[in-house]
Formats: C-alpha cells, sequence, structure tokens
C-alpha cells in the first residue's frame, strides 16, 4: 500500500521514524519505511538503528548524488503503489498523520500535506528562515488550493503522497544540481499531464532550520539555478510561474538589467544586514534576490 521515503544529510531521523512507523503498526496496514543516507557523515550510527525495525530499510549512499537524484533512487527501491516523500528535517505532529495520507492511498493521486513551524521557537539567528515559513510556506490548505485553481502551483516536496505510477511518468530532474527549483519543474509537470495537485492540512514542523546567513547563502544558490534553467531555453512556462523570474525579464524589456545590477552592488550590505537582523523585511527580501538575479545575470553575460 504505501512507501514512506526518506532522503537524508547529516541529520538525526530516528524520532521521525519512530513515529512514522508506530503509527503505521496501528493502521494494519502493507507498509515499508526506506530511508537513504544521501553522502552523510553524522549521525549514521543513530540512524543506522532504523533498520532493526519492521517494515525499514537503513540504506548509506558513500557519495552524495543531489536531492533530485536521491528522490528517484528512493522511488525506484520502493515496492508499494503509494510513495510518501517527506524531509528528514521534518517533526510529526499528529497522530493521525499517516492515517490522513492513507485514505488516498485507493486512487491515483498527488497530495500535499503542508509544512508548519514551532510556535514557540524565535531563535533570532533564525529570523529570516521563521518569518519566511511562518507567512509564506504555512498557508492552510483552503488557500493552498486556491492557489492551485488559479493556476499559481506551490507544490512542495517537503511532505507529499503521490501514486508510483504517475511519479514514474515525471520523476525528479536530475540535471538540477545544488539547491533549488526540483520542486518547480516536478509540480509543473504533474499539471502538464493533466493531475492535479489536491493540498490537505496535514503539515510537519519544518525542525531544520537554516540561520539567516545559510538561508541567504541556499537563497542565491536557487536563483543561480532559476537563471540556468532560463538560460537552457528549455522551461518557457518558467516565467509564468516564478515571479522573480517575471520581474527580471520585465527589467530587461526596459533596459534596467545594469541599473538594477548597480543597485545591488551599492545597496547589498545595507539590505543584508537588515536581513540578518532580529526583525529583517520580507519586502526587502523580495528586493534583493530581485537585484541578486540581475547581478548574476550581468555576470554570466560579461
Amino acid at each position: 500500500m504505501l512507501s514512506i521515503l526518506i532522503p537524508v544529510f547529516n541529520y538525526s531521523v530516528s524520532r521521525l521514524v519512530g513515529e512514522l512507523h508506530r503509527q503505521a503498526l496501528q493502521l494494519f496496514i502493507d507498509f515499508e519505511i526506506i530511508v537513504m543516507e544521501d553522502g552523510s557523515n553524522e549521525y549514521l550510527e543513530e540512524n543506522r538503528q532504523i533498520d532493526k525495525l519492521s517494515c525499514c530499510r537503513y540504506v548509506v549512499l558513500e557519495k552524495n548524488i543531489g536531492r533530485s537524484a536521491i528522490r528517484n533512487r528512493l522511488a525506484d527501491m520502493a515496492k508499494y503503489g503509494h510513495l510518501l516523500f517527506l524531509d528528514c528535517d521534518a517533526e510529526v505532529c499528529s497522530a493521525y498523520f499517516v492515517e490522513k495520507y492513507v485514505s488516498f492511498c485507493r486512487e491515483e493521486s498527488v497530495v500535499v500535506g503542508g509544512t508548519a513551524y514551532d510556535e514557540n521557537f524565535n531563535d533570532p539567528a533564525y529570523s529570516l528562515r521563521l518569518k519566511y515559513g511562518r507567512l509564506r510556506e504555512a498557508r492552510p490548505a483552503t488557500l493552498r488550493n486556491k492557489l492551485e485553481l488559479s493556476g499559481k502551483s506551490n507544490f512542495s516536496a517537503f511532505n507529499f503522497l503521490i501514486a508510483k505510477s504517475i511519479f514514474n511518468r515525471i520523476r525528479f530532474d536530475e540535471t538540477i544540481s545544488g539547491y533549488g527549483h526540483e520542486d518547480t519543474l516536478f509540480g509543473h509537470r504533474i499539471h502538464e499531464l493533466g493531475f492535479n495537485v489536491f493540498h490537505i492540512d496535514n503539515p510537519l514542523i519544518h525542525k531544520g532550520l537554516d540561520d539567516n546567513p545559510t538561508f541567504l547563502f541556499k537563497t542565491e544558490e536557487g536563483i543561480r539555478n532559476l537563471y540556468y534553467l532560463y538560460k537552457t531555453g528549455r522551461y518557457p512556462f518558467l516565467a509564468k510561474e516564478s515571479s522573480l523570474l517575471n520581474s527580471f525579464l520585465t527589467l530587461k524589456k526596459l533596459s534596467l538589467i545594469e541599473f538594477f545590477s548597480f543597485l545591488y552592488r551599492i545597496f547589498r550590505k545595507s539590505i543584508y544586514a537588515n536581513l540578518c537582523s532580529s526583525n529583517p523585511s520580507l519586502i526587502l527580501f523580495d528586493f534583493y534576490k530581485l537585484l541578486y538575479f540581475c547581478n548574476y545575470s550581468q555576470k554570466m553575460t560579461r
């Protein structure tokens, strides 16, 4: 019935797997949990205890193969008809988490459970990630479904169920290296094949947060990936689905890329300081991403 698939990189997942295992056993269903280390060098002995649990497999890859490739590898290993992909840095916050997904395992479906954030965690070192997550990601299913119907896909691979028959027609794009936008391409392909993404209120708490400098570094890496995808010319839909790319292309038509690149060099440090403060501005964060995109494009065209 259900294969629960968890890619791991340097994170302890024994608590997460233990709770998923407990819930699945109580449902008396056919299930498996496969945990795959993607070139990790931390928590290996602790995570290895997962192998002792019934219906669980623990696999260690010596070399890191990347976010897309490891999900494809996990899907290939799965023996059941529905795949529940979960990121390793998650915490179960409902006693009915697995049960809610099992109800969708009788049909070809794609279901996204959502993301939540610990209300009691407010460390200022993580202020940007927390503010972005709470205001932009932790949305109720009603709003996420409205966005989906309006054509604004907000697919997230953090916590989702998909029929294996659908997954095998899509798969994650392994040409994307580093951080960012493998979710965007996967979500678009779902719609392209005529399937719908259904959002439900079945979130996991996102625990493995990046501090402000790390989150900004990963954001910049994601922007570089977006620029690469745009330049290949193979993904014309990105201009519609990415507001950042859409804004960049508007500036390009107005011949303002060089000017915005100049603004990046002038204001980068002051904006960066705000984004790493205890009360960062998400408006400035959006502006920073656009400035960075323009500056990076200029560097790539020189």
